[in-house]
């Protein structure tokens, strides 16, 4: 089960996100929770690098409701930052003080040296020593591994040694070992406004979505489609699915939707990478997360895509039939359209380059 909410209220809408989904059938009142969200670096979340602090004072609302009090925040930031000032630069020293809920910066802690296929692993204890372990990632794209969001986001629970050694040993294999050896409770992604092409954010993608299921790898595996990839093109999700931490999503898989029409106006920003398209997209009243999968399309598919007509989009197209090429259910009218709403960028892609083959 997947739970896809919509709106403007990050720190409401996450709690109804959690409330409609079925985080009751696994987490118990009275257990203890830690929230790993992504702070990579020092940034504020609206550069499109961090995990928004509304969504998790969101679970913490949440989880506080449902009973649990015992509830503690736990990141590493990336080698050479620190993860303190990543706390107070990206807000969450105010949260923290507001539901006495303590920042752990697993740079200090002690580790605890866990084996998978033969190889040695060393995890941090507070992210091992926990009940409930809540993952709150960034939907955002990565330099090395082309995507980031749940499996991922679990690499800031390994002291600084060993992510080195994961880098030096290709990243994929050992990100899959982590998402079999460490136990997530439940998921909770930001969607908000993720980078569309690298990790350390600076070219952010209004989408203003929240997502949420149980399973790391069944998520990432919709989650990267959202942004116009194919599982099995992570590596690190190909190599999950073989180790047993999950399936990938697949049209049996359930999707609940809240607040569709909260989907907020399309705003420019974040979109200088598919500038060079501007002439060829007829936008008419297009909301962000609509036009957010076209962008990750275009950036993705780059010149393997260059349509002769026009691309159509937006709520504005509702009723409009024609030669060309629509994006979306409201644009659905045109002789060539990719279904969705909003549609995923993987078949965006698949239509674009169908259509450069034929030209």
């Amino acid at each position: 089960m997947i739970v896809i909410g919509y709106g403007k209220n990050i720190v409401d809408d996450t709690v109804n996100v959690l409330k409609a989904s079925d985080i009751g059938c696994f987490l118990k009142p009275g257990y203890s929770a830690a929230i790993k969200p992504n702070l990579v670096l020092a940034s504020p979340a609206s550069g499109g690098a961090t995990t928004h602090p509304e969504i998790v004072e969101g679970i913490i609302v949440f989880l506080r409701e449902f009973g649990v009090k015992k509830i503690k925040i736990i990141e590493s930031s990336w080698v050479g930052d620190s993860t303190k000032r990543a706390y107070r630069i990206c807000g969450y020293e105010p949260l923290s003080k507001k539901y006495g809920v303590p920042l752990i910066d697993l740079k200090d802690d002690a580790c605890l040296t866990l084996e998978h296929g033969g190889d040695k692993y060393d995890i941090c204890r507070e992210a091992v020593d926990t009940d409930f372990l809540i993952n709150a990632p960034v939907l955002k794209a990565h330099c090395q591994t082309r995507f980031t969001c749940c499996m991922k986001n679990l690499k800031g629970c390994i002291p600084d040694g060993e992510k080195r050694r994961f880098h030096a040993r290709g990243l994929h294999k050992p990100i899959a070992a982590l998402g079999a050896l460490i136990k997530t409770g439940y998921c909770v992604v930001d969607g908000i406004c993720g980078d569309l092409s690298f990790e350390e954010g600076g070219n952010p993608v209004e989408a203003n979505r929240i997502i949420a299921g149980r399973n790391p790898l069944t998520l990432d595996s919709y989650c990267a489609e959202l942004i116009g990839y194919e599982a099995d093109e992570i590596g690190y999700l190909a190599y999950g699915k073989s180790m047993g931490v999950g399936d990938y999503y697949s049209s049996g898989t359930k999707i609940v939707e809240l607040n569709p029409q909260n989907k907020p106006a399309r705003d420019k920003k974040g979109l200088r990478d598919i500038s060079g398209y501007k002439n060829k997209i007829s936008e008419k009243a297009a909301c962000s997360a609509c036009y957010s999968s076209l962008a990750y399309a275009l950036h993705r598919a780059g010149a393997k895509t260059k349509p002769n007509e026009a691309i159509h989009i937006g709520q504005g197209y509702r009723g409009e039939t024609g030669e060309g090429i629509g994006i979306g259910d409201c644009a659905g009218g045109f002789s060539r359209c990719v279904p969705g709403c909003p549609p995923k960028a993987t078949d965006i892609i698949r239509l674009l380059t169908a259509e450069a083959k034929q030209n």
